[in-house]
């Protein structure tokens, strides 16, 4: 499915064992935010990693080139995933060594070559769909400890059981879809991510003295390196957090 936005055009394939994003068009500042939301779009499918062709992109000023490193940072923290870039064209080279883009995304001369030299971290992933909402958070905990048994990290049970209960009740009280509740690990970093179709942004709200409106955001903040909220290319997001060790919470919204 081809993404279109302010005259730059994104072409996703499965070719390979990346997804690769052929871009077209000319970037400039009208089409800067839409190739990067696309970009992140793309990104929150999880695919392995991620390829993005520019050999037919046209470049209005070097500056806009900084696109892709901002990319590739969001995408680092999360859905994790190795993402370069492939250009042959001798002005795009040197664009991207002026920039020093080059020194944040690895960039080779075709996919071939970028595909076999990416990095594979191991991965392993696991998706539970909760189309029970009486029952939803229940068997959310459910699917999260039964995971984390079979993959032998006890270390993070407890607070992924937090954050998925939240996420997956938020989900709930302000949307009327079907969370879909996902699990990775990769190099010890492990995720939990709720995903719905509900377009609108999520927001993670303080729980209020008495109430029964979830555990909130600062027990949230308590147990996540990092949290955001991303779009998905089916129209909706994903409310994800990342759990490596305790500290301080640093939200990124890319919605």
């Amino acid at each position: 499915m081809s993404r279109e936005g302010a005259g730059v055009r994104l072409v996703p394939n499965e070719d390979v064992g990346s997804t690769v994003v052929a871009v077209t068009g000319r970037l400039d500042l009208a089409s800067y935010p839409g190739l990067r939301d696309n970009l992140l779009k793309v990104a929150t499918d999880s695919p392995e990693s991620m390829i993005a062709d520019i050999d037919g992109l046209a470049v209005a000023e070097d500056t806009f080139a900084s696109v892709f490193s901002v990319v590739a940072t969001r995408i680092g923290d999360w859905p994790g995933i190795p993402f370069t870039l492939v250009a042959t064209r001798p002005e795009h080279l040197a664009m991207l060594a002026r920039q020093s883009i080059d020194r944040f995304v690895a960039v080779h001369a075709d996919v071939g070559t970028a595909d076999r030299e990416r990095d594979h971290p191991p991965r392993r992933r696991a998706v539970q769909l909760l189309v029970a909402p009486e029952g939803a958070s229940a068997l959310a905990r459910q699917f999260v400890l039964r995971v984390c048994a079979e993959w032998g990290i006890p270390e993070h049970t407890h607070d992924a059981l937090i954050v998925a209960t939240e996420l997956v009740e938020n989900t709930l009280r302000h949307t009327t879809c079907t969370p879909r509740l996902r699990l990775e690990l990769r190099r010890q970093v492990f995720t939990v991510a709720v995903g719905d179709d509900d377009p609108h942004p999520a927001v993670l709200r303080e729980r209020v003295p008495g109430g029964d409106s979830g555990l909130g955001l600062m027990l949230v903040a308590q147990v996540a390196r990092v949290w955001g909220c991303s779009r998905s290319a089916s129209g909706g997001k994903v409310v994800w957090a990342v759990l490596t060790k305790r500290g301080r919470l640093r939200p990124v919204s890319t919605a």
